[in-house]
């Protein structure tokens, strides 16, 4: 990105700012376009604009396509036995449980037999974790590829998905920490999976709130934990990430933001018109900051783009402050006696691979895994390298029944590099 688009970032931003300051709703109208933007960067999952790209589709031949791909779209269709456990504070957090089929016994094939080896793992439970401004429908591939296999649990986070909202934050008008995101986690484990061994799966924020499970609760970890994959995400330090910006770019950023934020997220009413008015920079953004490769799937694009669309401005606005305040790098020791994958784009842009590295420094015995064209939903641009790590975790982990076989569910890609 050039100096002088990273200048214009921060006058969108600016001026989203100016008119907050203002307060009139005459402003606020007139500022929803530019709201809009500035939102849209960070429903992406980050914390600093972009330039945007001009748009030569008619406005109306795009609102058709995108409603084509909702229509098409097989993604996000998955559903399981749903659940609610309630958190600390009375906030309804809303989980699905898919069950594993009966083992199929001798009658397997050999084939099948050498994949995963074991004969009878002890029963465990997957457990995913979703990140910032998505829905345990993020998780879509690896559901489909291990439904039947093992017994999995995916869950909203609070103010997420179909989970409540925080009632800590509407009522007491309390900040979102990661510490109440790990609390949260315990309420859905005792309610979903209150006996038996766990394996934990987390990208971005999820992989946030396992480690604030473990800082909390190391006693868990340690008698039921047998194996943890930590996808895109953090132990601490991401009010230094840069977002692809040069200097002047994130420095004026960092500046304006926790004020835009505030009053973007008690106009709430106003800005949504703005975010529905500007879909299509909306979508160029969302696009940047959770893709890196050109040949994304366009369902699969749009897919995201709904998810994160589903997330409330006031939402966004709230959750934002924690991550700068997120150190969990002591909690990193609670998972070095267990088999541990660590995965991530080097292209990610909000929460950069080398995080990743750092994780994987703490854990000498972690797999690292680096998928060279991807960004920030690695999960959904390269479904089958995730799908085949997390396989092989299961299958250290003596998480998988004899006989089942992971299908691939994703296109075949050969980019990913263990170290």
């Amino acid at each position: 990105m050039t100096e002088s688009s990273a200048e214009l970032v921060a006058d969108v931003v600016a001026s989203a700012a100016a008119a907050s300051a203002a307060g009139a709703a005459g402003s606020w109208r007139r500022a929803t376009g530019i709201a809009g933007a500035a939102i849209g960067v960070l429903a992406a999952g980050a914390a600093a604009g972009v330039a945007i790209e001009r748009m030569t589709v008619g406005r109306g031949m795009r609102r058709r396509a995108r409603l084509a791909l909702d229509a098409a779209g097989p993604y996000g269709t998955l559903r399981g036995t749903p659940g609610k456990a309630y958190a600390d504070d009375g906030t309804e957090l809303y989980y699905e449980i898919d069950e594993a089929e009966p083992d199929a016994g001798p009658n397997v094939s050999p084939r099948r037999r050498r994949l995963f080896g074991r004969k009878a793992p002890a029963p465990v439970t997957v457990v995913f974790c979703h990140g910032y401004c998505l829905s345990q429908d993020s998780w879509h591939f690896q559901r489909a590829a291990l439904r039947g296999v093992v017994r999995t649990v995916h869950w909203d986070q609070r103010s997420h998905g179909r989970s409540g909202r925080g009632v800590a934050q509407t009522r007491d008008r309390e900040p979102v920490t990661i510490d109440q995101l790990g609390r949260d986690l315990k309420a859905v484990l005792d309610a979903a999976a209150p006996d038996g061994s766990l394996v934990l799966v987390g990208h971005s924020m999820g992989g946030m709130t396992m480690m604030a499970l473990a800082a909390q609760y190391p006693e868990l970890i340690r008698d039921r934990v047998v194996a943890t994959a930590f996808v895109g995400t953090s132990s601490g330090r991401l009010g230094e990430v840069n977002f692809g910006l040069p200097v002047a770019g994130v420095n004026a950023v960092r500046r304006i933001l926790p004020g835009v934020l505030r009053a973007l997220g008690q106009q709430a009413e106003w800005v949504e018109k703005g975010r529905r008015a500007t879909a299509d920079l909306f979508a160029g953004i969302i696009k940047r900051y959770s893709f890196a490769g050109r040949d994304v799937d366009p369902a699969v694009e749009r897919f995201a783009e709904r998810m994160i669309e589903s997330t409330p401005i006031d939402v966004v606005a709230e959750f934002y402050p924690a991550f700068t305040d997120h150190d969990k790098t002591g909690a990193l020791v609670c998972f070095r006696d267990m088999p541990v994958l660590v995965l991530a784009g080097v292209q990610d842009l909000v929460t950069p691979s080398e995080h990743s590295e750092a994780i994987a420094d703490l854990l000498p015995d972690a797999e690292l895994v680096l998928v060279p064209d991807a960004g920030h939903l690695v999960m959904l641009e390269h479904p089958e390298v995730v799908t085949d790590r997390l396989a092989d975790l299961l299958t250290r982990a003596g998480a998988v029944p004899a006989g089942a076989t992971v299908s691939g569910y994703g296109s075949t890609s050969s980019t990913a590099q263990p170290r």
